[in-house]
C-alpha cells in the first residue's frame, strides 16, 4: 500500500524556466534601482579598497628604503601612511557594508511586496493550477533563498571583483612580466567557474523545485491531519514525506557538491600562482629587472589575489541558489492574469439586479465544454435556485456570473452591461457570496466582519451581527466583538462560523446575493437559525441559491435544474415537480417515504 501511494503522488510538471542570465539580470535590477546608494556603495569600495592595496606598495617602499641604509623619519612616515590608510579603509568599507545591507533589505522588501501584490491580481484559474504548498514554497521559501544570496553573498562579489580589478591593475603598474605570471589564474579559475555553474545551475533548479513539493506535501498532510489519523495512515504518510524529502537531499548533495569543488581547486590554484610569481619574482631579480621592494610587494598582491578569487567561488552556490529561486519567483510574476478588464471597461454603476445568461459556453480546459448553450433571466429581486446532479455546472454558472473565468461564448449582462465592458472590481462591489465552506482570518470578530466594508462603523457591524442571529452568541464569547479569532475560526462551530459570514456579507450590503451551499454542512437546528438569517438577507435583493437540499429553494421565484452542464428544466417548485422530470426525481429522493408537499 505504501509503495502505491509514493509511486502515484502527482507531480506538477514546471512550466519552462527563464535563462539564468535574465534572471540574474532581473534580480539585480531590485538592487540597482536604488542607484545612488549603489553608486556610494561602489564609490566606497574603490576608495576603501585603493587604501587597502597601498599598503603592499609602502611595504615595498620601506624594503627598498632598507636595503639602501636604514632612514628612520621616511621608515616612520610610511609606517604612519599603512596605520591610517589601514584605518580609513576599515572605516569606508564598514560604511560600504552598512549602506549595501539597508539597500539589499529593501529590495528584498520590494520583491516580496511585488510578489504578493501580483499575486492579488491574478485569476483563480492561477490558483487552481498551483497546489497550495509549492506556490507559499515560492513566495517564502525562494524569497529567503534570494535574501539569503542578498544577505551573505551579494557584498562579498561585489567587494572580491572590484579588489581582484584593482590588484590587476597595481600588479601591471608595479611590474608587467610578473603581472602576467600572476595572471594565468584567471582564465583556468574563470573556466573551471563557468563549468561548475553549467552544471550546477540546473541542480539548483531541481533542487527548489523538489522544496516546493515537500512543502506542498507537508501543507496538505497538515491540512488533512484529521483523515491520516482516522483512516491510520500515518506510516503513509510519513513514507510519502521521506521519499520527497529523499529526493530533495540527494539533489541538493548533488548540487552542493559540484559547487564546492570551487573552493579546493581555486585555492590550490592560487597557491601554485604565489609559487609561480615568487619563481618569476626571483629570475627578474637576478637579471635586474626588478628589486627586492617590488617583488616582495608582488607577493602580497598575489596572495591578496587569491584570496578574493577564493571568496567569489565561495559565493557560486549562494548565488547559482538565488538565479534557480527567482527564476521560480519570476514565473508569478511572469503570468498573465487570465481574467482582465477591457481598455474600454467602464465602472458598473449603481445595479437594480437584473441577470442575463445568453446562450453562454464556458470549459476550464479548452476543448472541454462545462457549460452549454445556457440561457436564463432573473429579474431584480428574484431569488434563483440552482439544483442538479454533482458536476452539472451550478458553481460554475456563479464562478462566471462574479466573472472569476471568462466564458468561451454568448453574453452574461447585468441590468444590461456585458461584463466584458464593466471593472471587475465595480461589479465585485455589488455581489456578496456566502460560501459552503465558511471562511475566517485570524482577527477579531469585528475585524472580520468589516472586512466586507472597511470604513464600516462598529455600529454598522453589530446592527449586521443582529440581523444575521449571530449577536448573542458574540457577546458570549471572552471579549465579544473584540474576541480574537484563530486560523479559519476554528475555534467556534461550523454554525457559527457561517452566521458571521452572512452577517459580514450585511455589512456589504450587496445589491446581488449568492449562496453557495450556505446550510448543507449544519444540523437542522442550525439551519433553521441561517435560514431565518439568509431570508433576510435576500430580501429585496436578486439571490442565487445553489441547494443540495431542495427544501431550501422550494419557495425561489425560479428554479434552473441543470444536467451535464445544461439548464435541463426551468420553472417554480410546483411547475417543475407537475413535469415530473429530473427536479420532481431529486425532490422525490430526498423526501422518500414522506408526503410531498408542494
Amino acid at each position: 500500500m505504501k509503495r502505491f501511494l509514493r509511486r502515484h503522488r502527482v507531480k506538477i510538471a514546471p512550466p519552462e524556466l527563464a535563462p539564468p542570465r535574465q534572471a540574474l539580470g532581473r534580480l539585480f535590477g531590485y538592487v540597482t534601482r536604488y542607484r545612488w546608494e549603489m553608486a556610494l556603495v561602489v564609490v566606497l569600495l574603490l576608495v576603501g579598497t585603493a587604501l587597502n592595496l597601498f599598503i603592499p606598495f609602502l611595504l615595498g617602499q620601506g624594503l627598498n628604503s632598507l636595503s639602501a641604509g636604514f632612514d628612520g623619519p621616511y621608515l616612520t612616515q610610511l609606517a604612519g601612511w599603512m596605520v591610517a590608510a589601514a584605518a580609513v579603509s576599515w572605516l569606508l568599507l564598514v560604511i560600504q557594508g552598512e549602506v549595501l545591507a539597508n539597500v539589499t533589505q529593501r529590495a528584498l522588501y520590494v520583491l516580496r511586496k511585488q510578489v504578493f501584490e501580483y499575486m492579488q491580481t491574478l485569476s483563480l484559474n492561477f490558483f487552481d493550477r498551483q497546489p497550495i504548498g509549492q506556490l507559499m514554497s515560492r513566495v517564502s521559501d525562494d524569497a529567503e533563498v534570494v535574501a539569503q544570496f542578498f544577505r551573505n553573498g551579494l557584498g562579498m562579489l561585489l567587494s572580491e571583483t572590484i579588489k581582484v580589478l584593482f590588484i590587476i591593475l597595481a600588479m601591471v603598474l608595479l611590474n608587467w612580466r610578473m603581472a602576467i605570471a600572476a595572471c594565468v589564474i584567471v582564465p583556468l579559475v574563470l573556466g573551471f567557474l563557468g563549468m561548475v555553474s553549467r552544471i550546477s545551475g540546473p541542480a539548483f533548479a531541481a533542487l527548489q523545485a523538489e522544496m516546493g513539493e515537500l512543502n506542498g506535501i507537508l501543507e496538505e498532510t497538515v491540512s488533512g491531519e484529521r483523515v491520516v489519523i482516522a483512516y491510520q495512515r500515518q506510516e503513509e504518510a510519513i513514507a510519502n514525506f521521506e521519499e520527497v524529502s529523499r529526493a530533495a537531499m540527494e539533489v541538493g548533495i548533488r548540487a552542493r557538491f559540484v559547487a564546492l569543488l570551487s573552493r579546493p581547486l581555486t585555492l590550490v590554484l592560487t597557491n601554485l600562482d604565489v609559487a609561480l610569481v615568487a619563481l618569476v619574482g626571483s629570475l627578474l631579480t637576478l637579471r635586474g629587472q626588478a628589486d627586492v621592494g617590488t617583488v616582495t610587494a608582488f607577493l602580497q598582491y598575489t596572495r591578496q589575489f587569491g584570496l578574493p578569487i577564493i571568496n567569489i567561488a565561495n559565493t557560486l552556490d549562494f548565488l547559482l541558489a538565488a538565479v534557480s529561486a527567482s527564476e521560480r519567483i519570476f514565473q508569478i510574476l511572469d503570468e498573465a492574469p487570465a481574467v482582465q478588464d477591457a481598455p474600454h471597461a467602464i465602472p458598473l454603476p449603481p445595479i437594480e439586479g437584473r441577470v442575463e445568461f445568453r446562450q453562454v459556453d464556458f470549459g476550464y480546459v479548452p476543448g472541454q465544454r462545462v457549460l452549454r448553450q445556457n440561457s436564463f433571466i432573473a429579474e431584480p429581486g428574484q431569488t434563483i435556485g440552482l439544483c442538479g446532479p454533482t458536476g452539472a455546472g451550478k458553481s460554475t454558472i456563479i464562478n462566471l456570473l462574479t466573472r472569476y473565468y471568462d466564458i468561451d461564448a454568448g453574453a452574461i449582462l447585468i441590468d444590461g452591461h456585458n461584463l466584458f465592458d464593466i471593472q471587475q472590481d465595480s461589479l465585485r462591489q455589488q455581489v456578496g457570496i456566502v460560501l459552503q465552506e465558511p471562511f475566517l482570518f485570524s482577527d477579531t470578530v469585528l475585524n472580520n466582519l468589516r472586512y466586507a466594508r472597511l470604513e464600516a462603523s462598529e455600529a454598522d457591524c453589530i446592527e449586521a451581527a443582529q440581523r444575521a442571529n449571530a449577536h448573542d452568541f458574540i457577546l458570549r464569547l471572552p471579549h465579544g466583538y473584540d474576541t480574537l479569532l484563530t486560523e479559519r475560526g476554528s475555534n467556534l462551530s461550523q454554525g457559527q462560523r457561517q452566521l458571521l459570514t452572512i452577517a459580514r456579507m450585511m455589512v456589504a450590503n450587496p445589491r446581488l446575493v449568492i449562496l453557495d451551499e450556505a446550510t448543507s454542512n449544519v444540523d437542522t437546528r442550525t439551519e433553521a437559525n441561517i435560514q431565518t438569517a439568509l431570508n433576510r438577507l435576500m430580501a429585496g435583493r436578486t439571490s442565487f441559491v445553489i441547494a443540495h437540499r431542495l427544501s431550501t429553494i422550494r419557495h425561489a421565484d425560479q428554479i434552473l435544474v441543470l444536467n451535464a452542464g445544461a439548464i435541463v428544466e426551468q420553472g417554480t417548485h410546483d411547475e417543475l415537480l407537475q413535469m415530473g422530470g429530473l427536479y420532481y426525481d431529486l425532490y422525490t429522493s430526498q423526501f422518500k417515504g414522506k408526503v410531498l408537499t408542494p
